[in-house]
Parts: structure tokens; sequence; C-alpha cells
């Protein structure tokens, strides 16, 4: 149990930071504004959702479009749940990570075939949802349903480490910031009070030159009185990538059909569009789907993913229209759209377009 002076400072952090909400929450097309909350207005739980899934390990800038599109053309959790692979994958195209939008077509599917279309109102609920974690399940329950669960993104755990400075390295000291953030998150409105933790974050406390002098928090942040702020929370070095390399091969016959293949639905960009390509290693083995006397393009492909640097060789052919591949099919010209294509495979098209015949 908290002790009184603990409660005290807590109490008084989630006013300052509500009452500061209140006036500067940034709008967003998924939220609910405070003043729609104070009257009487609800968030959708299923836009909470598909923002907070959109939105891991990606900018709000760059989610604003993606959002509109999705729920314009999926309004709702059935509509998405009813939706081709397809589709969505190539809708996702460009948000990174297609294992997340596997992962939203299982939770949507699973909202609708097990819990009639409505999402649970609980973060123990919801962890019972496919591609639901610790974090998103907590800042849905939060968000959505106003239960006081504990969420903790990168702005949090900046905001906080900075509030009690925190200086033991990240990821050393994310349970203590998450037990600290629990100490600071209250039973009322803690929806808007997860939303303005990351709103400070993303604003005012921000990575560098945080804007101590105009931060709602400033007469509680023992970083700012120490000085220390702009170099919270510290991190312990991350190891160097490695380099990975590949080969991608493009074939385009004649009469402009394109070679493509559908990838393997697990590992990175499963499930998704793309050329035939050989394993990605420090030494790949060739491995060309079809004989058409490929040619090595002048040119190289580089992609970093989260773990690791990826260059691709790409080898041009112009196959005979009675080539046989033993993977992937022809797909005809007036039916590909490069745009369906993942970063990395599109990124391989418009290298190597210009140099096919």
């Amino acid at each position: 149990m908290r002790d009184g002076a603990a409660e005290l400072g807590a109490a008084a952090a989630a006013a300052l930071l509500l009452a500061w909400y209140d006036r500067h929450a940034r709008v967003m097309p998924w939220r609910t504004s405070p003043a729609d909350r104070a009257a009487g207005e609800r968030p959708d739980p299923y836009r909470v959702w598909l923002s907070e899934v959109m939105l891991q390990q990606t900018t709000v800038a760059a989610v604003r479009a993606y959002f509109r599109r999705f729920t314009e053309r999926w309004p709702t959790v059935a509509d998405l749940a009813a939706a081709a692979d397809a589709d969505v994958m190539a809708e996702w195209a460009g948000l990174g990570y297609y294992a997340r939008a596997r992962n939203l077509l299982k939770c949507a599917r699973a909202v609708v075939a097990d819990h009639s279309g409505e999402f649970p109102d609980t973060e123990v609920g919801l962890r019972t949802l496919p591609g639901i974690g610790p974090y998103t399940a907590a800042a849905v329950a939060a968000i959505a349903f106003d239960e006081p669960a504990v969420v903790v993104d990168g702005n949090v755990e900046r905001v906080v480490s900075r509030l009690h400075a925190v200086e033991t390295p990240l990821p050393a000291s994310k349970p203590a910031l998450v037990a600290l953030a629990a100490g600071l998150t209250p039973q009322q409105r803690p929806g808007d009070f997860a939303q303005a933790m990351m709103d400070l974050g993303a604003t005012i406390c921000t990575p560098r030159k945080p804007a101590c002098g105009i931060c709602p928090l400033w007469s509680l942040c023992a970083a700012r009185a120490a000085g220390i702020a702009a170099d919270l929370p510290r991190k312990s070095p991350k190891p160097a990538k490695p380099t990975r390399r590949g080969i991608a091969y493009v074939a385009v016959r004649a009469d402009g059909a394109v070679l493509l293949e559908t990838r393997p639905a697990k590992g990175l960009l499963g499930g998704m569009l793309g050329f035939v390509g050989s394993d990605w290693s420090e030494d790949p083995v060739p491995a060309p789907p079809l004989d058409a006397g490929w040619s090595p393009a002048p040119f190289a492909v580089r992609h970093t993913f989260t773990h690791f640097h990826l260059e691709l060789t790409v080898h041009l052919a112009t196959p005979p229209q009675t080539a046989a591949p033993t993977r992937g099919s022809f797909t005809p010209r007036d039916a590909f759209r490069p745009g369906d294509l993942p970063t990395l495979m599109l990124k391989v098209w418009q290298a190597a377009e210009p140099h096919l015949p």
C-alpha cells in the first residue's frame, strides 16, 4: 500500500496532467476528445484497438492516412473480420511488421466469432484475444473502457524516468518504470490520463531538448530539479545490426506478365506478395525459379529490418511465355499493382523496372 505522501504526490501529478490535457490534447482521428468524453461520448473500442496496433513502432503522422483508409473501407470490426486477407495486406503495405496485419485479422475474427462482435471490456479479457499483448490490452482497457490499467509506451517510460530521476538504463529499468507508472495512474479518468502521458512525452517531454519550462509537471520533476532531464532515460548500448544478403529474381515476359509469389505465412513479410528469392543469410544460396538466362542488375537494394540490414542482389530475366516456374506464377501486367507490394519488394520493383525490356 502506498504511503500518504506518495498518494498525495501521485494525485497532484494526475490532477496537473489532466488539467493540461483538457486544454492541449492532440486531435487524432481515433481519439475521443476530453470535452466529448465529459459530455458522455464513449470511445469506440474498435477504433482504439486499430490505432494502437497501427501505432506500434510507427509514428502518428504516418498512421493517420492508413487509419482513415482502413476505417472508411472497414468501419466496424465485423467489416474487417469479413475482409479478404490479400486486401488487408495490401492496405497495410508500408506500415511494416506484416505479422501485425495477420494478427489484426485473427483478432477481428475472434471478436466476431467468440464475442458477438464486442471487444472484452477488461485488460484480462482483452489479453485472451490473438495478437493482443500486455501493452495493447492495457491501452484499450484504459482508453476504451476507463479501466485503471497501466499503459507504458516509450513516451511514458521517458516521462516517468524523468519525473522520478530513474538513472538505471533501459531495458533493465523497465520493471521499475512500470511500477512507478502504476503508482501515478488514477482511478478516475485513467483513459484520459494514459493519453495525457503519451501526449506529454510526444510534445513537451521529448527525447531531445525537453520543454521543461512549459511542462505541467515541472514542479514535481526530480530530473528537472537535478538538471539531468535531457539525459534520461539512459539506455544500454545496442549491439550492431548484422547484414544479411539475398537474391531477388525479377522475371517479366515479353507480354508484360510479372513473376510473383506469396511468401510463406510465417516469417518476415509472411503472407505478402513479392518476387521469388533466395534465403537471407551471410552466404545466400541461389534459387532461380526457372531457367531463363538471368542477368545480375547493376545495383543492389538495401533495406533495414529491426534486427538486421538486408542487401539484395537483383537478377533480371525475360523468359518465354512457355516458361514454367518452379515457384510463383506469372501475373498479367494489367493485374499487377506495385502499390500492393510490401516496402522491400516495391524497392526491388522500382529499381528493376528501368532495366527491363
